[in-house]
C-alpha cells in the first residue's frame, strides 16, 4: 500500500527482498548472465505474482506470499554493472531494511555450472553487480544464493561466456539450477538462511 503521489512504504511491509541479477532486453534472455533474475522469474510464477516497472524504482517487483511470510521479489531494469541503482528506490517501496533483509541471486564464475549455493556475506569474486550493490550499500553483509556458470576457457573470453546463447546441454543444466535456486531462497525465507546453507551447501 503506498500514499497517493508517494512511493514510500506504509502498511505491512516485506519480510524480504530478493533480487535476481541479469542484465535487460531480448539480447541477453537465456545467458549465463541472467540466471539470477531467471530464478526470480520462476519464483514470481510459483507464487502466482505479476512483476511489474514503477517509476523511479528501475526494477521489475512483484510482491508474493512464500512460507507465510509477505516477499518482495525483483529484477533491476538497469544493466549489470548498474544493479545498485534499484536498492534505495526497492528499500523505500517495501519497507524492507538494508542490507539484512536483502537476498541476491546471482551467476558464480567460481562454482562448477549447474552447482547452486548459500552464502551468508561475503567477497566480490569479480562480479560487476555485486561490485555496484556494494558501492551502494556500503556493507557486504547480504546474503546471496549463488548459481555455477563455470569459468571461461581464458579470461580474455568472460564476457562471451557469460553473455553468449547456449548449447541445448548446457541449457538443460541450468534450468535445473534455476530450479534448484528458486528452492533455496523458498526454503530461506521459510526456515532461515541456517537451514538453507546446510541443505544446499553439502553435495
Amino acid at each position: 500500500m503506498r500514499l497517493p503521489g508517494s512511493s514510500a512504504r506504509v502498511g505491512t511491509p516485506s519480510t524480504l527482498l530478493v533480487l535476481g541479477l541479469g542484465n535487460p532486453g531480448a539480447l541477453y534472455e537465456g545467458t549465463r548472465h541472467n540466471v539470477g533474475a531467471d530464478a526470480i522469474h520462476l519464483l514470481v510464477k510459483r507464487h502466482g505474482g505479476t512483476l511489474k516497472v514503477e517509476r523511479h524504482q528501475r526494477a521489475q517487483l512483484a510482491e508474493v506470499t512464500i512460507a507465510g511470510k509477505r516477499v518482495a521479489l525483483a529484477i533491476p531494469t538497469t544493466f549489470m554493472n548498474e544493479s545498485g541503482a534499484a536498492l534505495r528506490p526497492l528499500e523505500k517501496r517495501t519497507g524492507v531494511s538494508l542490507p539484512k533483509q536483502l537476498v541476491v541471486v546471482h551467476d558464480e564464475l567460481d562454482l562448477l555450472p549447474g552447482v547452486v549455493r548459500v552464502k551468508d556475506g561475503g567477497g566480490l569474486a569479480g562480479h560487476n553487480g555485486l561490485r555496484s550493490i556494494v558501492a551502494v550499500l556500503g556493507d557486504q553483509s547480504f546474503s546471496r544464493i549463488r548459481i555455477g556458470i563455470g569459468k571461461p576457457p581464458s579470461k580474455e573470453q568472460g564476457a562471451t561466456h557469460v553473455l553468449s546463447k547456449l548449447s541445448k546441454a548446457a541449457r538443460q543444466e541450468l534450468d535445473e539450477a534455476i530450479v534448484t535456486a528458486a528452492n533455496a531462497v523458498e526454503l530461506l525465507v521459510g526456515e532461515g538462511l541456517a537451514p538453507a546453507m546446510n541443505a544446499f551447501n553439502q553435495s
